[in-house]
């Protein structure tokens, strides 16, 4: 049964990629009754008598017959195989009587016309058949009298039942069932090569320590024996640790030798504590798909085509977004201001305003098909919509009372709606501890009314960012419980969910083909989660040295990836900010410095542009090369 769920994992994994909401509400109907469970005769038994014969749909019923063959017979097993060939038989032959009957005589012609090439393999079985379409009453002829009584039919059902149960519950187990052997053991392979990979490198680890403790001691030796009485430095040089040059200055007392074996003892103490370092990242290095050991100091500063600062705000920059057609920005920061503004000289200002909306912006989002509406949230429950053309608010909406801050907002892809996720307030340290209890509304950009509360449960926890699927219909949100949750967005129910860290999520988004979700932790760990395999991670980075907690103590951080979803940008604590290369072994990169934190992040829609905004107030476009 393991490897059967293991197949509906599949399914519902494919029908959610795909968006096929309607077949995976169905999908998951059918799973929820017995016949989902395992395989039910009286079902089966039901499409093919009254469903297949009755509606004359001769090729479902042949596939029926079919995919028993294929799954749970074969021409070795003779006494199985030959039963299920009569039983084959019989079952066409009461599809042929149940149209006679119903006087549907053209349906016999029809059977005859299309499996006739079929029928003829077995020439003696079906050669007087092949004239009853013609015979004035079947019925009453000796040769065909029996398969026209009810005492056959019933005869026929039983069989039909007791051969079925027979396979079942038997000990033959369906190819379904077996499609995951070859997939365990690659992963017992690749388990057994992680782990042989693990005890190599920590072999090689320790064998490095060996060698610098050999040229530690050949060097005292040769350094006592040449009778040296004052300060020496001793400098190894060319030992490798891991790949990297290991280099020390130790000085050594000229009055006693034991100070030279103490401060080997140091230097040996301090390889020792590297070489474990190295250990850790090499079991590190091994889990995260083998990527290149680095740390974000030695990401090299980013190669820029070309840099724009912008200084409109006074106070910090709280969001930054590209439009959708990547010619506009839209900037908002704590003093509750809104800016729309271009980069490149060459596109027409004609958008350009100041918009004040009287309460600390918390989220932007642009219309998803153009660049006239941009979505302005704030933190005392406000949703405007500026109309970037006219140059207007055409709409001022408020969440209820019970939630008064609004954390995130999103436009469909594809339908005129988006989604705000609101949140109750509460006493707290970080931005976390302060937000409450979630509301996620879903709102019409016609009329501008809500069309529906998506269901979240009962006293749910803040959910913190949101994201749309391509076409619209899948609706990825994080909360500050950790999980992550998927919406069918036709239904207006959540399909799905799993616990992606163990401390609040603030950002969630698709990758770059919809296989997979990011996601960025409190803790400053950076995953990238399956879509085809729920709840497993296929890359990962600690993001903490930027997102370090302390920084949650203000804001949340957030994730942007370009638009080929190979670079990973995110928040900074820091001046600058880290992209990380997703796909690939290259090292990541450093944004150039603000002069203070970075705040917000944001790629253009098609090229290597990316904006951030900080709290020095000022929010910088960067072309990268």
């Amino acid at each position: 049964m393991e490897n059967v769920q293991y197949a509906e994992e599949l399914v519902r994994e494919f029908l959610v990629f795909r968006g096929f909401t309607n077949t995976l509400q169905a999908y998951e109907a059918e799973l929820s009754t017995e016949i989902g469970r395992n395989f039910e005769v009286d079902k089966i038994l039901d499409l093919v008598f009254s469903v297949y014969i009755p509606k004359y749909q001769l090729d479902r019923l042949l596939s029926i017959f079919s995919f028993l063959k294929q799954c749970f017979t074969s021409p070795a097993d003779t006494v199985l195989y030959t039963a299920l060939l009569k039983l084959e038989q019989s079952v066409l032959r009461y599809y042929v009587v149940n149209a006679l009957k119903s006087g549907r005589q053209e349906k016999v012609i029809e059977f005859f016309s299309v499996g006739g090439s079929y029928l003829m393999q077995k020439r003696e079985d079906w050669i007087a058949w092949f004239a009853i379409p013609y015979i004035k009453n079947p019925s009453l002829d000796p040769q065909f009298r029996m398969y026209f009584s009810k005492e056959w039919s019933d005869t026929l059902v039983l069989s039909f039942r007791n051969f079925l149960s027979g396979i079942f519950n038997g000990t033959r187990i369906p190819a379904l069932m077996k499609i995951s052997t070859e997939k365990n053991m690659i992963k017992c392979l690749k388990s057994d090569i992680k782990q042989l990979n693990n005890k190599l490198s920590e072999l090689q680890a320790l064998l490095e320590v060996k060698e610098v403790e050999l040229s530690l001691l050949r060097r005292n030796d040769h350094s006592i024996n040449s009778g040296h009485k004052n300060l020496l430095k001793i400098t190894t040089a060319g030992s490798s640790v891991g790949g990297q040059a290991f280099s020390g200055v130790y000085e050594e007392s000229s009055t006693s030798s034991t100070t030279v074996q103490g401060v080997n003892s140091q230097t040996l103490s301090s390889a020792k504590s590297r070489a474990e370092k190295l250990c850790d990242s090499s079991r590190m290095s091994n889990a995260e798909n083998e990527q290149i050991l680095v740390t974000e100091e030695d990401f090299p500063e980013v190669k820029v085509d070309f840099q724009e600062t912008f200084l409109g705000h006074n106070s910090s920059i709280s969001s930054c977004r590209f439009s959708a057609s990547g010619s506009n920005i839209a900037s908002s920061s704590t003093d509750g201001t809104v800016r729309i503004w271009t980069y490149d000289s060459s596109t027409p200002s004609s958008k350009n305003a100041t918009i004040y909306c009287g309460a600390e912006v918390s989220a932007l989002s642009w219309e998803c098909r153009s660049d006239r509406l941009l979505l302005i949230g704030t933190a005392n429950g406000g949703i405007k919509a500026w109309n970037a053309d006219a140059k207007r608010v055409v709409c001022d909406l408020s969440t209820s009372k019970d939630f008064p801050s609004v954390l995130d907002l999103k436009c469909s892809p594809v339908d005129p709606v988006f989604v705000s996720a609101a949140a109750s307030r509460r006493h707290g340290s970080t931005i976390f501890d302060r937000t409450g209890f979630a509301s996620l509304t879903v709102w019409h950009m016609k009329t501008w009314k809500p069309l529906t509360v998506l269901p979240l449960g009962e006293d749910p926890p803040a959910i913190t960012s949101l994201c749309f699927n391509h076409n619209g219909k899948i609706l990825a949100a994080s909360a500050t419980d950790g999980m992550i949750h998927m919406f069918d967005m036709s239904a207006g129910l959540q399909i799905t969910g799993w616990p992606a860290h163990d401390s609040p999520v603030s950002s969630v988004l698709f990758g770059p083909a919809e296989t997979s979700i990011f996601s960025l932790g409190s803790d400053g760990k950076i995953f990238e989660w399956s879509l085809h395999n729920q709840g497993q991670i296929i890359w990962s980075r600690d993001c903490s040295r930027f997102c370090n907690p302390e920084s949650f103590n203000k804001r949340m951080h957030e994730v942007a990836l370009d638009s080929n979803g190979k670079r990973l940008l995110a928040t900074s604590g820091l001046v600058r900010a880290p992209i990380y290369q997703v796909q690939g072994h290259e090292r990541g990169l450093r944004t150039l410095p603000h002069t203070a934190p970075i705040t917000s992040v944001d790629w253009h829609p098609t090229r290597s542009i990316y904006v951030t905004g900080s709290e020095d107030h000022s929010v910088r476009v960067t072309s990268i090369l």
